[in-house]
């Protein structure tokens, strides 16, 4: 009994090293200077009338706040890089294509929200922003693509000279910047997606993606959580242990607004106009 109780106590030992060494990311590579004191509007300064989000009308409008933008891109059929969240355009233009499927030429057809604006092109968004804010840029990945779009991404930011990360869902994406980009800032995306509905990974997949296990192959400088689930033992560990930034994902109230200030996360908000702090 003694035997098998200290069997079952080294494996839970070993097990519980290897878990905590497992969410190590990149430590004390980036400068976040340019980043700090910045709130970060979600898809854009966006609303529900004239400023659709992830629409140049609701990057204007961050711009002119003075808040750092999150945005959204995909890859499209022509390798072009299009500036939409979903991959199905069905909720934002009413028509259920696929981002993946159309060309530059095709996004003039396509209007948002039933507004005149149209999807915007990762270059286009670039352009406008010119260094202005900083930026988080999320890839967006469909099916095998994961090495194309961060390619892509990558050889649009070439000459870009603002602030910015990109970061993902998708590890492999993460990877790929670890590998190829190493000077770019990275991020994990992340929730609970046990406690996500309408999650459709695996138990497998939901369990690493959960527990940020996979940082130990990317590397990643920072961990966007979900804020709701911040207490989640991971991404503590992530922050407390390995003191690596934290950002959260997404705030709505300016109650979460001043816990995220307190914690030291950064704040990508939306539904709210938060006084900017620079």
């Amino acid at each position: 009994m003694v035997k098998i109780f200290a069997v079952c106590f080294v494996a839970v030992l070993i097990f519980g090293i290897f878990y905590i060494i497992s969410l190590r990311g990149r430590i004390g590579y980036t400068d976040w200077k340019s980043f700090k004191g910045f709130y970060f509007a979600h898809r854009g300064l966006h609303n529900n009338s004239t400023a659709p989000e992830n629409s140049m009308e609701a990057f204007r409008r961050a711009k002119e706040k003075g808040y750092g933008v999150e945005f959204d891109v995909h890859l499209m059929a022509d390798g072009n890089l299009a500036v939409i969240h979903d991959n199905s355009l069905l909720r934002t233009a009413g028509v259920d294509v696929q981002i993946e499927d159309l060309t530059t030429a095709d996004l003039k057809n396509y209007f948002l929200e039933g507004t005149a604006e149209t999807i915007p092109t990762f270059s286009q968004v670039l352009s406008f922003f010119d260094g202005a804010v900083p930026l988080i840029i999320e890839v967006k990945t469909n099916g095998k693509n994961a090495a194309a779009v961060s390619q892509k991404v990558s050889e649009q930011l070439e000459d870009y000279k603002g602030s910015y990360c990109i970061e993902s869902f998708d590890p492999r994406c993460v990877y790929w910047f670890t590998k190829n980009k190493p000077e770019v800032i990275r991020g994990q995306l992340s929730e609970n997606y046990f406690k996500n509905d309408k999650s459709v990974l695996s138990f497998p997949l939901k369990t690493l993606m959960t527990g940020l296990t996979t940082n130990f192959l990317t590397k990643p400088d920072f961990v966007a959580y979900r804020f709701a689930d911040r207490k989640h033992i991971s991404y503590r560990l992530c922050r407390k242990l390995w003191k690596m930034q934290g950002v959260g994902w997404t705030i709505t109230d300016e109650k979460d607004l001043k816990t995220a200030n307190e914690e030291n996360i950064f704040p990508i908000f939306e539904n709210i106009n938060p006084k900017v702090r620079k």
